[in-house]
């Protein structure tokens, strides 16, 4: 494993040269490095020096203070967002944690051997220096990345007491890149993980949304749980563990959840539709009773109480309210597409204005996961196929007048005509035109058709109109035809 230069981009080397053209030292460290191993493009740009603070600050005019570590934040003339600022950071050793989570006091100047040693795993303790192209791995971290396995730099309860949230970044880390846990490590944070309460429940949510976002979300949900993690900030999840479902299901609502929100994920679908996917059954055991009609339990009210609870789950993370809004919503209404009963068009226009029209697809989508997570081989059966047929239809705007780049107000503004059946003719006559060439649906010609087709005699005008009616009928016809074909219900 090794890190092309050519993937280093020109910010970055400019602010290195600069720090090592004036006799300091100057390395990639932390993310960016792992990812460049890995042959990733980083998310942000970390270099650490011997410099100090105030010398950083002297060479870059242009920077910001980033944080009371010493971080200073080069601003450079990128457009691309992830080189707008280089972080630059003094080699530093920090002792006294008594927060969990900062340190209470901290030395600049140290080697760099003091700076990586109080890194979080040994994947994020390797640096390269862009000068010497040398890569410097005190930690082992080139065997841990080859490995795919994550573990802590040095004694793991002392990195988790120095900072708990590195118990949810280890799983984060995990799951975005598809890494095992090394035992030690996994061991203790088990032991540790009730110090997770220390932490803010704005940074615990920021690791539980990446881990929900990445490619392996189950997988990460799995450690949570296992590594006593999850219960210290979503303990509603407890009670599905276990709770079978019976049915069709062939798995508990725990892991029916799990392999649900993963199915969006494969899917690749957004971070509120896998929330919602994670939070779409969550009170299933709530709502649990035994019998009912040719079923071991029923979950009358589900969708219901759930959405109140995936509301106060959400809320109590401090999420945006948009967030809240929509994942909510979908929850709430994830049972209309799976009801067994026949839906009616009518019932499907009063779901799209419950969610709205750009949450449809969203909640047609929750239906396909939610398939996927019973076990069932068929994602998408012949019913389902004729629903989404139908919202397409329900969608679909209506060959009508109202297509018209005119209205019958206009006509009475621009011609002085009254309200009647000649004016609806004339829309229906105007439709007719329509239908048969788009390109004369305009303002400008609309208007001076009609002053010129009202010299018409009224009964003329009727007969365009039936003309222009039948028409309609047919497009409207042909157009059903498509989207039935489409959706292979036809």
């Amino acid at each position: 494993m090794s890190i092309k230069t050519t993937d280093i981009p020109d910010e970055v080397f400019h602010v290195a040269n600069m720090l090592e053209s004036k006799g300091f030292e100057a390395y990639l460290v932390g993310g960016c490095t792992r990812d460049l191993i890995l042959g990733k493009t980083p998310k942000d740009w970390d270099i650490t020096t011997n410099a100090h603070p105030s010398d950083i600050q002297a060479l870059f005019p242009e920077h910001y203070a980033n944080n009371d570590f010493g971080t200073i934040g080069i601003k450079t003339e990128s457009e691309d967002e992830r080189l707008k600022i280089i972080e630059v950071t003094p080699y530093r050793s920090e002792s006294g944690y008594s927060d969990a989570r900062r340190p209470d006091n901290v030395t600049f100047g140290v080697s760099l051997e003091e700076d990586l040693k109080r890194r979080d795993f040994t994947i994020n303790a390797l640096a390269y220096r862009i000068s010497t192209a040398e890569l410097i791995d005190l930690f082992e971290g080139i065997s841990d990345l080859r490995a795919k396995r994550l573990q802590t730099v040095g004694d793991s309860d002392e990195r988790f007491a120095e900072d708990a949230l590195r118990m949810m970044r280890a799983v984060r880390l995990a799951a975005e890149l598809d890494f095992m846990i090394e035992g030690k490590t996994m061991a203790a944070i088990l032991k540790n993980s009730e110090q997770l309460s220390r932490i803010s429940i704005e940074r615990i949510a920021a690791e539980f949304l990446r881990i929900v976002n990445s490619s392996t979300p189950m997988q990460g949900v799995i450690f949570l749980e296992k590594l006593g993690l999850l219960k210290q900030f979503i303990p509603e999840f407890a009670d599905s563990i276990g709770c079978e479902q019976g049915g069709i299901h062939a798995f508990d609502v725990y892991e029916h959840l799990l392999r649900t929100m993963q199915a969006a994920a494969d899917k690749e679908f957004s971070l509120n539709l896998r929330l919602a996917a994670l939070f779409h059954d969550i009170a299933k055991p709530a709502t649990r009773r035994v019998g009912g009609k040719n079923k071991k339990y029923t979950f009358f009210g589900h969708e219901v109480v759930g959405a109140r609870m995936t509301k106060s789950i959400l809320e109590r993370l401090k999420l945006p309210r948009e967030m809240i809004e929509e994942v909510v919503n979908l929850v709430r209404w994830h049972m209309f597409f799976s009801d067994p009963d026949e839906i009616t068009l009518s019932a499907v226009r009063r779901t799209i204005t419950r969610i709205g029209e750009d949450q449809i697809e969203n909640l047609l989508n929750l239906r396909v996961c939610d398939r996927i997570g019973t076990g069932r081989p068929k994602e998408q059966p012949f019913r389902f196929r004729k629903y989404k047929a139908m919202v397409d239809e329900a969608l679909r705007d209506p060959i009508s007048v109202k297509m018209l780049k005119i209205s019958g107000d206009k006509i009475m503004e621009i011609s002085g005509e009254k309200p009647g059946k000649k004016l609806g003719y004339l829309l229906h006559a105007l439709l007719e035109e329509a239908l048969d060439d788009a390109s004369k649906n305009t303002e400008e010609y609309m208007e001076q058709r009609a002053l010129e087709l009202l010299k018409l005699p009224e009964v003329e005008l009727e007969t365009m109109a039936e003309a222009g009616k039948r028409r309609q009928a047919e497009e409207e016809a042909e157009a059903l035809k498509d989207i039935a074909r489409e959706h292979k219900v036809l």
